[in-house]
């Protein structure tokens, strides 16, 4: 519910309260747990300190427009010729309901002296106790030059401390989660290479250091965008704090002519009372109700890269499918190798035809095989990069980005491909919506992106800056367009493992690679980092023989790796032509065991029971959305003599209901599982358990 009364907006979700006021510059006065927002009237007046900090105030910005004397971070900064100050005007408001989900609040604001409007939007989504934020910018006057542009500004209430909950990684370790306590003045998170990036992830959580994963008050935020982007957190000397982000304005410019917008990715933003877990709950449900697109449950895939890489030939692909399909493989994907001359990554990137030497009768005979055996087909691609070796580089070496004059970066072999240009973007939709026309049994795409971007140019300094922008809005448009016209057809989004992870993309990707690195135990680190933000539903994990990225093979046992890997959407990547028999059939059980339950890991509650980085046991815990159904996966790491397992104590079940453990005759009571709990039988290094309890 959104009402307005005594200069105060009042946004009230189911569990709490979105409070500011509308007078001289809209500012925040409270958010947290739910309370009866229009007795903070008297809260609205001016503040300041001296002559020189006028309007403290301003601290607590909705959203800042660059005046010539702000002081923080602001939102909007601009430059005409002979002018670079706003002076934006409050117009009008509005409040609507757009669906039986979400209701809307939009401000308007004018420029006074120009015909710029600024309109501000707050999506309210009342059942998950989020908002999400955003601004349009239009342009109806002379042309105007965007300095910088965010989605929005946040503030946060007076606490004793502010404690900053984010993701740091790299390649082959991402989703790291890191504490950072906030001092007088700014802390930035940040990419700058051109795609969501893995050193940093567009979102955060802040507590006032004592929130736990059951406890405590929780604010928090992610950012929608998948180009360099910006989150700064600025804690001032009158101790307010201050968080706002957006698209980054690092190498950013954008100009807008008579006639023309641009509008910010959202900020999608939100309060828990409840701790780190019930963010995370409330962040899954909305994300697999209102971001993600909607499917069935995730197939159960096989990859072919790590059995022939780049030597993807018919006769060995056929092979791996007949076993994949013995062992329950619903889906079967081959990798980087099956187009143009590309027998390694130094040529054929870009020359998007199928390798007549390894396909002969073409890439159909094999879709054919693989239907035949009772699985789905799915095909890699990696289509914003070429070859310098290509014939695409040939006929078009106009097409990539390169400062005038200059010799682009290459990084893999490869250059980035300019596909805000027109024809590249044309050439893009084509050879994709060929592909799938004329192959109509492919489901499935891996969209790979394994360069950042470099040499963002086009040899006009004017129109360069502008680049970055367009690059990620040319993805979408490409992504929605081919999801428009291949409906039956779903997309994975990978970017040199995690690169590209963000609730931009992701409103067009099925599922997304979290990292190349496929060791089991070093997962447990990355999809603990992940499900901080990011619902299972979406997070593809495989069961390899990789044990992190090492000579050392199969130190995991099979048991441990599926256990893993279970816990978002299954897929295997192992080399199964090298299995016997019975490592086939314990393949098999195991696909067996995750078909029954992954409608609950995918779609239910999930529950962080103990953490990785904090227990020798490590457990995570879903409940169906029913709650008739209960799944856990309990993880040993290191053994030493002597030491004790602790009981695995569960959460969010009905005290009073009976719970049956599979397997087992034990019959116990949610009140008893939640206080008591139950033992493991967890022992030796790299140990794991699956449970399964029914409620009756």
């Amino acid at each position: 519910m959104i009402t307005y009364n005594n200069n105060l907006f009042n946004i009230e979700t189911k569990n709490s309260s979105y409070v500011f006021a509308n007078e001289h510059c809209p500012h925040n006065i409270y958010w947290g747990d739910k309370i009866h927002g229009e007795d903070l009237s008297y809260l609205v007046k001016e503040r300041g300190h001296s002559s020189f900090d006028m309007n403290i105030n301003a601290e607590r910005e909705e959203y800042g427009f660059w005046t010539g004397f702000s002081f923080l971070e602001s939102c909007l900064k601009i430059s005409y010729p002979e002018i670079r100050k706003l002076d934006m005007k409050f117009i009008d408001y509005s409040i609507e309901t757009v669906n039986k989900d979400m209701d809307r609040l939009t401000f308007r604001y004018k420029n006074s002296y120009s015909d710029l409007y600024v309109t501000l939007f707050y999506d309210v989504y009342a059942e998950y106790d989020i908002i999400s934020r955003y601004a349009e910018v239009y342009n109806d006057g002379e042309e105007v030059i965007i300095e910088n542009l965010k989605s929005a500004s946040l503030s946060i209430p007076k606490l004793n401390n502010y404690r900053v909950k984010y993701l740091t990684g790299k390649w082959a370790g991402e989703s790291n989660i890191n504490d950072q306590y906030l001092t007088t003045g700014a802390f930035t998170i940040q990419s700058r290479c051109g795609n969501t990036g893995p050193h940093f992830n567009p979102s955060f959580a802040l507590d006032d250091g004592t929130a736990t994963e059951k406890s405590g008050n929780v604010w928090f935020g992610l950012l929608g965008y998948s180009n360099n982007w910006q989150i700064s957190f600025e804690k001032t000397i009158y101790d307010n704090v201050k968080i706002t982000g957006g698209i980054s304005n690092f190498d950013f410019m954008f100009t807008l002519t008579k006639g023309e917008s641009i509008k910010t990715p959202a900020m999608t933003v939100g309060f828990s009372s409840e701790g780190y877990g019930e963010m995370s709950r409330k962040l899954h449900a909305f994300e697999v109700d209102h971001i993600f697109p909607k499917r069935s449950l995730a197939r159960v895939l096989y990859n072919s890269w790590e059995a022939t890489y780049f030597d993807v030939r018919v006769d060995s692909q056929k092979a791996l499918a007949e076993r994949a399909a013995k062992i329950g493989v619903e889906l079967f994907v081959i990798d980087d190798g099956w187009f143009g001359m590309r027998h390694n990554d130094k040529a054929g990137l870009g020359d998007w035809y199928v390798n007549k030497e390894k396909f002969p009768k073409g890439i159909s005979e094999f879709i054919d095989y693989v239907k035949s055996l009772g699985m789905d087909f799915g095909i890699w691609v990696e289509p914003e990069a070429v070859n310098p070796d290509s014939d695409l580089y040939r006929a078009h070496p106009d097409w990539i980005y390169r400062f005038k004059d200059q010799e682009p970066m290459q990084a893999r072999n490869q250059y980035t491909l300019n596909i805000s240009k027109k024809e590249v973007k044309e050439y893009i939709l084509g050879f994709m919506s060929g592909l799938l026309s004329e192959n109509k049994d492919i489901t499935f795409i891996k969209w790979d992106m394994n360069k950042t971007l470099t040499d963002v140019s086009v040899g006009d300094t004017a129109k360069d800056k502008e680049l970055w922008f367009k690059h990620a809005q040319a993805l979408y448009e490409i992504w929605k367009e081919l999801r428009a016209k291949f409906p039956h057809v779903e997309f994975e989004v990978c970017a040199g493992g995690g690169s590209r992870i963000d609730l931009g993309i992701l409103q067009y990707a099925d599922q997304c690679w979290p990292s190349d690195n496929t060791d089991a135990y070093e997962r447990l680190f990355i999809q603990e980092g992940f499900s901080l933000f990011y619902a299972p539903r979406i997070m593809t994990s495989w069961v390899t023989d990789a044990s992190s990225h090492c000579d050392r093979k199969y130190e995991r046992p099979y048991s441990y790796r599926f256990h893993s890997s279970m816990m978002g959407v299954l897929g295997i990547g192992a080399n199964i032509s090298n299995f016997n028999e019975e490592v086939l059939e314990e393949f098999k059980k195991y696909i067996a065991i995750y078909k029954d339950i992954r409608e609950t890991v995918q779609y239910g509650k999930q529950y962080r029971l103990s953490s990785v980085r904090e227990s020798s046991l490590h457990a995570v815990e879903y409940i169906s959305q029913d709650e008739k159904e209960v799944v856990v996966f309990a993880f040993r790491q290191g053994y030493q003599f002597g030491d004790v397992m602790p009981y695995l104590v569960l959460q969010g079940l009905d005290p009073n209901a009976m719970y049956q453990v599979e397997g087992t005759e034990l019959k116990l009571h949610g009140s008893t599982l939640m206080k008591v709990g139950i033992e493991t039988s967890l022992w030796g290094d790299f140990d794991s358990q699956y449970f399964k309890l029914t409620r009756g």
